[in-house]
């Protein structure tokens, strides 16, 4: 069993808020004693510690503060039920469109992955030490709605572009009337070569005039979005609908 610390050590290691090193220093002392470890090694890893120790703090920080409503992964992504084309789903995993600040639109129909998909991305992008938001769509009109009330649209849509990459849910699903369309174009001008922004949808490009109020407001919106944008189309039999038909029991 490792000996306690000493009081006072232990007193300046919480004062300097050095939690990992604090809780790690006992059992490593007393290995470095046992192992004879040289000062240096000893010091050398009580310092990693506290550094990966805050790291996964940050992360988990990170990864509540985002607001996903489900744990995905890419590494739950089933790949081989999918459309999407593996070298697509690898490039997609590596970041690098992100690194460009490049925006991600993932299209189909309802059931096939786009939103696990987008959830993953955000959750990778994470543990690479980025700040992501997921809002579904209508969560994210409601607050711009809220930001309207209160004259403070513009204070949200700062603190939106604090985060690396902001993922919109479903869009398309409600229409949006000229208020809330006027706001979202508003952020994904400002979004623009700036931040990463991920929108799933159902519906077609040449089609979001129905959910939008004009063309003329859906060719603003998408002039800018699809500017730096990978387009992936997604296809296929809804997870969901094949998942509950094997479920069902053969009579």
């Amino acid at each position: 069993m490792s000996a306690a610390l000493d009081p006072e050590l232990e007193a300046g290691l919480r004062r300097l808020r050095l939690r990992g090193m604090r809780e790690l220093a006992p059992e490593l002392l007393q290995t470095a004693k046992t192992q004879r470890w040289a000062p240096q090694e000893l010091l050398a890893t009580l310092v990693r510690e506290e550094i990966a120790s805050r790291e996964a703090s940050n992360q988990r920080a990170r990864l509540k503060a985002a607001g996903f409503p489900a744990p995905k992964t890419l590494d739950g992504f089933d790949i081989k039920a999918s459309s999407l084309p593996r070298a697509t789903f690898e490039f997609l995993a590596s970041l690098e469109w992100l690194d460009h600040k490049d925006n991600l639109c993932l299209a189909g129909p309802a059931g096939i992955g786009k939103s696990h998909l987008a959830q993953a991305l955000g959750r990778a992008a994470i543990a690479a030490g980025r700040k992501v938001r997921f809002f579904q769509a209508d969560q994210l009109i409601e607050a711009l709605y809220r930001g309207l009330a209160d004259n403070t649209v513009g204070k949200l849509i700062e603190r939106l572009l604090r985060h690396d990459f902001i993922v919109i849910d479903d869009l398309g699903f409600t229409a949006l009337d000229r208020v809330a369309a006027d706001h979202l174009f508003r952020f994904i001008a400002a979004a623009y070569e700036q931040r990463s922004v991920a929108i799933t949808t159902n519906v077609e490009f040449e089609r979001w005039t129905q959910f939008l109020p004009d063309a003329a407001t859906a060719t603003a919106i998408l002039d800018r979005f699809l500017h730096h944008c990978h387009v992936i189309a997604l296809d296929g039999e809804s997870f969901r609908l094949r998942e509950a038909r094997e479920l069902v029991t053969p009579a």
